[in-house]
């Protein structure tokens, strides 16, 4: 009876590994995720927090300037995906061009 009582154990601590939202992984049960220094986060984690963010804010802002150059975005569904095709398109040409 001990073994059925931990082999439950285990798959309800896989289970809720691999569904849980930090990604799949048991570093949420691990001392590695906890932040150095008495709760205060990592210089390094911050950095890469400022510079995902700056990322995202400029692809955010050529995405919308791309937007602006096109025609008004569809209403329909189907047009709505082409739009956003294209839209996904000229991103990537003009961040392969920014590249070179």
């Amino acid at each position: 009876m001990f073994e059925v009582i931990i082999l439950f154990v285990i798959m309800f601590l896989v289970a809720a590994c691999a569904f849980f939202p930090v990604g799949g992984s048991m570093l949420f049960f691990s001392k590695l995720q906890q932040p150095a220094g008495g709760g205060q986060p990592a210089a390094p984690v911050k950095a890469k927090q400022q510079s995902s963010s700056e990322a995202f804010n400029f692809l955010t802002h050529l995405k919308s300037e791309i937007e602006a150059d096109l025609f008004p975005r569809p209403t329909d569904s189907v047009l709505r995906r082409h739009y956003d095709a294209l839209v996904a398109v000229e991103l990537e040409n003009r961040l392969a061009l920014m590249a070179e």
